[in-house]
């Protein structure tokens, strides 16, 4: 158990950060969700608007330091691609 006070504010902290940090990955989870399944059904206007919803999601992940750049990047990128592939 930590003894000195800063320790003891760190655990606070740290506690308090995992939490934001976790629902703000549950958050971009569930969006990516919404984005399969959109594609899974074949609904192209339905999938485009699912991934301008978890666009801003994922790079606001990325500017707290959630999620990586390149991940989000790469994630990105082959949505849209499996995007693209969904007959018109």
């Amino acid at each position: 158990m930590a003894q000195h006070k800063s320790a003891k504010t760190r655990i606070r902290r740290n506690a308090r950060a995992e939490a934001v940090n976790h629902s703000r990955l549950a958050r971009i989870r569930s969006h990516l969700k919404d984005v399969d399944a959109a594609i899974a059904s074949g609904d192209k206007a339905a999938a485009r608007a699912a991934l301008k919803q978890v666009m801003p999601e994922l790079m606001r992940g990325t500017t707290k330091g959630v999620v990586h750049k390149k991940t989000v990047s790469r994630k990105l990128s082959r949505l849209s691609a499996r995007i693209k592939k969904i007959a018109a």
